[in-house]
């Protein structure tokens, strides 16, 4: 009977484990602003994406009204100038930050952020706003004349039924602290039951190896799924394309210390097992 409930408290602890980490990764990297702009960060260096960006802010700017008609003609080519050179203005990585802050908590109403800036979006967006402010400044400084910026600038990078899926996210991702507790649990309590110790650190151990693989299938066939979905956005898709590989690199970490995890689990049970089979036959003589 103890070999059967440990056995059955081992696979259920496996499986919660299964969900739970895949869950607190997404809740920690994507749903909470800190990890995604932590993870999206990286993109503000990518030279292709910067410049598609910079040319879609600079298509929203129209300073028709504020500027005088001596100093209209000098507008496009300080805005194409800034466009060029934006990952060098001196409040770029500023801007870049605000621009991610202020997407997440679009798009990300219910992770816990005031979305008191503007209604959530029915789609995935970016609110350039911060870097379309950083061009309109350097037309003030070039011209000086005040131009005020717009509140909101926003790009959609994903369809409808892509935001239903972030809100299902956002609802679902927490639990995962829940899910790697119950594991815990579980885990302890075969280990508890046992009658030989040994066998379900290597249990665990293999199954954490197995959970790692099955890890690397999903993320790989997710990455897959989503590279296959092009909005024709050019801005979206590079975004996409960049934020999902970054995305990947990032649970690799994840899945690297469950392998590492899972061989020590294996070894420490291999030694537990000589150890107390050498225990054994010193107070058989």
């Amino acid at each position: 009977m103890r070999t059967f409930v440990s056995a059955a408290a081992v696979i259920l602890g496996l499986l919660l484990a299964a969900a739970a980490v895949p869950a607190i990764w997404v809740d920690r990297n994507i749903v909470q602003e800190d990890g995604f702009v932590s993870l999206a960060a990286p993109l503000g260096k990518d030279t292709v994406f910067q410049q598609r960006l910079a040319s879609a802010a600079v298509g929203s700017i129209d300073p028709t009204g504020q500027i005088p008609e001596p100093f209209a003609e000098l507008v496009q080519p300080i805005l194409d100038s800034a466009a060029k050179s934006l990952t060098t203005l001196p409040g770029y990585p500023a801007a870049w930050e605000e621009t991610l802050r202020k997407s997440h908590r679009l798009n990300f109403t219910a992770s816990g952020t005031a979305p008191s800036e503007a209604e959530p979006s029915t789609t995935l967006t970016l609110d350039v706003a911060p870097l379309v402010g950083l061009l309109t400044q350097q037309i003030s400084d070039a011209t000086k004349v005040p131009v005020e910026a717009p509140e909101q600038t926003l790009i959609d990078i994903g369809q409808p039924s892509q935001r239903q899926l972030v809100d299902q996210v956002s609802a679902y991702a927490p639990m995962g602290y829940a899910l790697a507790a119950g594991s815990a649990i579980a885990l302890l309590l075969g280990l508890i039951a046992a009658r030989r110790r040994w066998t379900v650190l290597v249990g665990a151990g293999a199954g954490a190896l197995v959970l790692a693989a099955v890890w690397k299938l999903g993320a790989d066939a997710a990455g897959l799924a989503a590279a296959g979905t092009a909005s024709g956005n050019e801005v979206a898709d590079i975004f996409k394309s960049e934020f999902v590989a970054a995305s990947s690199d990032r649970f690799g970490q994840w899945i690297l210390a469950t392998l590492i995890a899972g061989a020590v689990l294996i070894v420490a049970g291999v030694i537990f097992r000589v150890v107390a089979g050498a225990g054994r036959a010193l107070r058989s003589r």
